[in-house]
């Protein structure tokens, strides 16, 4: 799904960071979504569990330092402006996406019971980056921060997302991973995650449960993406395709817990251990978000089967 070429794709809030490092903050991990954060996070559980200091392991360091500051970054509006500019630019596909998902959800936020509807920060990095949640590498993949709600990604993920997870390398497919992460930020915006214990894991865990509600999330944008304009009565999207949805399909497929720990990492398969759902699980919930462009039926935490 490619941006229509004359679009307005100015978010006026997404930049790119200068990188660098820092301290893990008070305020507790992001939340993650990328394929990469996965697997991360379940040796993350593990090695808590034997009281082993799992930050190193995330390029991150467990000092106390709450209330990290931002690094100096680079506003995106100059040089990301138009549709064409996403098309041929990863970082200007990322601040399209946010300013396309922008326009849907504050026309959907009612319907998502949202009552004072804000949207996020994006920071593009390298490397490293500081964050409202500490400080993080791009080793632990895209993620959103609550804390300071902002979408965080290192574009050399789309990459990985291809040639290690097998994902398509089409442009629904990484506009996907974003989409996702803003779907966290909605759930936080309804208090979500204020209420779940993101500490379990398990096929039907609240942490499952959260990353599968965040992917019919990106569903529903994608079903109302085509059709939401910009500020100048433009479309953000061109019309989709059945190639753009298969992509989503297949990013979608290959950041499931169980491709992960089976066909990426050639382990075992133990659904126990599962934060993010497997690869049908991920699909069916994409497939509902975008079925129906109803907010409203993405209600996994009522749901009796995932």
């Amino acid at each position: 799904m490619t941006f229509d070429p004359g679009a307005d794709i100015r978010s006026g809030n997404v930049s790119r960071g200068s990188g660098g490092g820092g301290r893990i903050g008070g305020r507790g991990l992001a939340i993650g979504g990328g394929g990469g954060g996965c697997v991360l996070l379940i040796v993350v559980i593990v090695l808590a569990l034997l009281g082993v200091n799992p930050l190193p392991l995330l390029g991150m360091d467990g000092g106390a330092d709450p209330g990290q500051a931002q690094q100096e970054s680079e506003p995106l509006d100059e040089r990301c402006r138009t549709g064409a500019d996403a098309n041929a630019n990863d970082d200007c596909l990322v601040s399209a996406t946010i300013a396309s998902a922008d326009a849907v959800w504050s026309e959907l936020a009612p319907e998502a019971q949202i009552s004072d509807f804000t949207p996020p920060r994006g920071i593009i990095f390298s490397g490293q980056t500081n964050t409202g949640c500490g400080a993080a590498s791009a080793a632990v993949g895209p993620f959103y921060c609550p804390a300071d709600s902002t979408i965080y990604i290192d574009t050399s993920f789309y990459e990985e997302l291809t040639t290690r997870f097998g994902a398509s390398d089409g442009q629904l497919a990484k506009e996907y991973v974003i989409a996702h992460e803003y779907g966290h930020h909605i759930q936080n915006l309804q208090g979500t995650m204020r209420r779940i214990d993101q500490g379990q894991t398990g096929p039907t865990s609240d942490s499952v449960r959260l990353e599968l509600q965040a992917d019919c999330y990106a569903g529903v944008w994608v079903h109302h993406a085509t059709t939401t304009d910009d500020a100048h009565g433009t479309p953000f999207l061109q019309p989709l395709t059945s190639d753009d949805i298969d992509a989503a399909l297949s990013a979608a497929s290959a950041v499931g817990d169980d491709h992960i720990q089976g066909e990426v990492s050639g382990g075992q398969v133990n659904p126990e251990t599962w934060t993010h759902g497997s690869s049908e699980q991920r699909r069916h919930w994409f497939s509902a978000g975008y079925g129906s462009g109803d907010p409203g039926s993405c209600n996994t935490f009522e749901a009796d089967e995932l």
